[in-house]
């Protein structure tokens, strides 16, 4: 299997950096794996912090609404929950044979020559068994993730002393900025979730909102899917030959991304 990685810069694009989301980012929120990860939860709410089965789904849809995750939520309530447990309950039993290998994203990827970095609120373990079921993890250079946000929470006895970090929190963003050891001037951030889209903007990133036809506020480009860069955001692949096109660039790389084969 052929690297992704690629040491050329295209100086011409005003793009240094591209930092992915994960989930419903990469693969379509269509493949299941969302619906099991939010059974999984609700399965985690009753017989690990005893919910009645018939608030788990509430309980759920209200813990991610205030605090961006059951996870956060339940530490920032009290409940002593060790992240690994829990994302060992919740990410574990994941069917991740519903992610299919997408040699149309790898063949996008591989012909993008800035940096390729993956910032999510899920777990490695998580974060990598999906990019390999995906087959384009050797595509980015560096995976920010959960431990890479919550660097302390292990050492903690105290659910309260360190609050869990994720995307949308502005300090989980300038963790992100700080090790990926970007310019946000020049960083393009890809992610589906709104929220994350407009906290972003406000670090200072070029921002996309993938899953979408129309623009939120603070997105600078909307891709329904994210094969939709070639389309949408063709300035990605310019060089630095001043007479190189748009145009031109956009034609090349539909030819390149219509020879792909089909993924095993």
């Amino acid at each position: 299997m052929d690297s992704c990685m690629n040491p050329s810069r295209g100086s011409a694009s005003p793009f240094d950096s591209l930092i992915f989301d994960l989930d419903d980012t990469l693969y379509s929120s269509k493949s299941g794996i969302g619906q099991a990860l939010k059974r999984n939860v609700e399965d985690f709410l009753v017989e690990k912090c005893g919910f009645p089965e018939s608030e788990a789904s509430n309980v759920n849809r209200e813990l991610f609404k205030n605090y961006g995750s059951s996870l956060a939520g339940l530490r920032a309530l009290g409940y002593d929950i060790n992240p690994d447990e829990y994302h060992s309950f919740v990410h574990g039993r994941l069917p991740y044979d519903l992610i299919k290998p997408d040699s149309r994203l790898r063949n996008l990827l591989q012909s993008i020559s800035q940096r390729k970095i993956i910032f999510t609120n899920s777990d490695r373990i998580h974060a990598m068994k999906a990019l390999d079921r995906l087959e384009i993890r050797d595509c980015f250079e560096k995976i920010i993730c959960f431990e890479t946000m919550n660097p302390n929470l292990l050492k903690s006895k105290r659910t309260d002393e360190f609050p869990v970090l994720l995307k949308p929190s502005l300090k989980a963003f300038r963790i992100a900025v700080e090790d990926a050891e970007v310019d946000p001037r020049r960083t393009l951030f890809l992610d589906d979730n709104v929220k994350n889209v407009a906290a972003g903007k406000v670090v200072g990133f070029r921002t996309a909102l993938v899953g979408k036809a129309i623009k939120s506020k603070e997105a600078d480009y909307a891709l329904e899917v994210v094969t939709n860069m070639v389309q949408v955001i063709p300035e990605i692949w310019l060089s630095g030959e001043n007479d190189e096109r748009i145009n031109r660039t956009r034609s090349e790389m539909d030819s390149i991304l219509a020879t792909t084969s089909v993924g095993a």
